[in-house]
Parts: structure tokens; sequence; C-alpha cells
């Protein structure tokens, strides 16, 4: 029973940011309107790079299947760690209440990381 939780909650984990690559190169989730300036300002300064929201994207597509995978569970998690930390410092240096949500997908990347950690340790060797 708990591996069946734990691969819907994975499943859906990695559904989110296949979703939000996606959104990055289709546009189909239309932008808040009531957004802070500060929020806005760094999405532009972002957009201004051209490379970089595609590179987000693809990095978040990527990610995101390979954590649904359970064999590839742990090179997902490696893959989203940077643009999960990304995330976290985005939602606590301009974040407009929307942190729960990041908190606890971080926590079930952490999760993800603790339960796979015998698959990093040859790299800390």
């Amino acid at each position: 029973m708990k591996n069946k939780i734990l691969f819907v909650i994975y499943l859906l984990f990695g559904l989110m940011f296949i979703n939000a690559g996606l959104n990055k190169f289709f546009n189909y989730i239309p932008v808040p309107e009531d957004l802070p300036e500060s929020v806005m300002k760094m999405f532009m300064a972002m957009m201004e790079i051209t490379w970089l929201m595609p590179l987000i994207a693809t990095f978040e597509i990527i990610g995101g299947v390979l954590f649904i995978i359970p064999r590839f569970r742990a090179l997902g998690a490696m893959v989203l760690v940077p643009i999960m930390t990304g995330i976290i410092i985005h939602q606590l240096t301009l974040g407009f209440g929307l942190f729960p949500i990041p908190a606890v997908m971080a926590l079930i990347l952490v999760w993800a990381i603790i339960e796979n950690r015998e698959k990093y340790l040859p790299m800390i060797k």
C-alpha cells in the first residue's frame, strides 16, 4: 500500500514539472494579473535571456519524466534539485503567498532523494 501511495505522489510531482515545462513552451496557463511588480520585473529579465526559459523548460520536462519512472527516479531527482532550489529561493525572496506549495514539493523531492540514497553513495566515495 505504501508503494502505491508513494507512486501516486511521485507521479503527481513529476506531472507538475512536466506541466510547468510544457507551459514555458506553449503558454497555455494565463499569467495572473495581480502579480507584484518585483515578480514581473524578474520574469521580464529572465525572458530577455532568450535561451534561459527553453533550457529550464527542457530540464523540467526531462526531470519530471525521469522522476515518474521508478528506475530513473534518483536521476530525475538530481535533475530537478537545481530547479527546485531556484523555486524555493524565488519564493523566499519575492514570495507572494504561495510558499506552502513549493515547500511541500521540496519535501517530496528530499523524500525521494533519501529513499534512493544508496544510488548516490558511489558519487560520494
